[in-house]
Parts: C-alpha cells; structure tokens; sequence
C-alpha cells in the first residue's frame, strides 16, 4: 500500500474548508478540479459548475488530505460522529500549533494535556464539523 488519504465530502462548503485547512497546515494544494472541469459533463448552472469535483492538499510526506463537494441530485451529506481524523505530530509545539487552529471557530472536545498513556493529546471539532485527534508520544526514558 503507497498510502491511505482521506476524502472528505462537504455540501458546497469544500472550498471554504480546504481554505481553512490551508491556513492551519500550510502548503499548497496539489489538486483543485471544479465540477464545469469534468469532460463531457451534463448542463449544470453556473453555481454548480464552481463547486468542487476534487481538492487535494498535500499535509507531509505522502499523506493527502482531499475533497470533494456532493453533486447537485446525489443528496446531501452529514457531517456525523462516525470518524475522527488522527494526526501523530513531532513535537508538543507542532501539536499546540495544529489544535489552536483546528479549533478556531470550532469546538474543544478534550483540551491538549499530558496524558496517562504517554501523549500530549487532545481532541478537536473544526468549524466544518470534522473531529480530529491530535498526539505527541512521548518516548519512553529508562
């Protein structure tokens, strides 16, 4: 396996959020397709054509995160509690850095702290709805 990426749906709101998720990671992004860009697509109005067919933003090494907006007649999409993206960072700084701006504007679920098992952790919701998991391992002294 080259590598597991996370496509995250969002209902015409991906732009915004990528945008956001820019301003906390940093980067460029590797990808952006709006859905007037697909070969052969069927008429859609002018609102539809700019929504988001795929975004990618590269966030180290060879992990993406990508997204996408539901297209007009498929439905819509809820932001659930079903899933939590975790992120393992190097350092305490890094952690700090990457759940204060995760959590602008959204919501702390559990603040950032030494924990029992050996982490600086701490969960997050952002302002889009999507629940992360930040953690620095400690390494174990002898």
């Amino acid at each position: 396996m080259k590598a597991l990426n996370i496509t995250l749906v969002f209902n015409g709101k991906t732009e915004a959020a990528f945008d956001f998720y820019k301003s906390v990671f940093g980067g460029e992004y590797s990808n952006v397709q709006r859905m007037k860009d697909m070969p052969g697509a069927s008429p859609m109005s002018a609102e539809e054509g700019e929504k988001i067919m795929h975004m990618s933003l590269p966030i180290t090494g060879n992990q993406v995160l990508m997204g996408m907006d539901m297209p007009e007649g498929r439905g819509t999409t809820n932001m659930g509690d079903n899933f939590m993206i975790t992120l393992d960072t190097s350092s305490e700084e890094e952690t700090t850095k990457l759940f204060n701006g995760l959590s602008k504007g959204g919501f702390v679920m559990m603040p950032l702290a030494k924990q029992f098992w050996g982490s600086f952790f701490g969960m997050v919701t952002d302002p889009f709805g999507v629940q992360w998991m930040l953690s620095f391992a400690y390494q174990n002294e002898a």
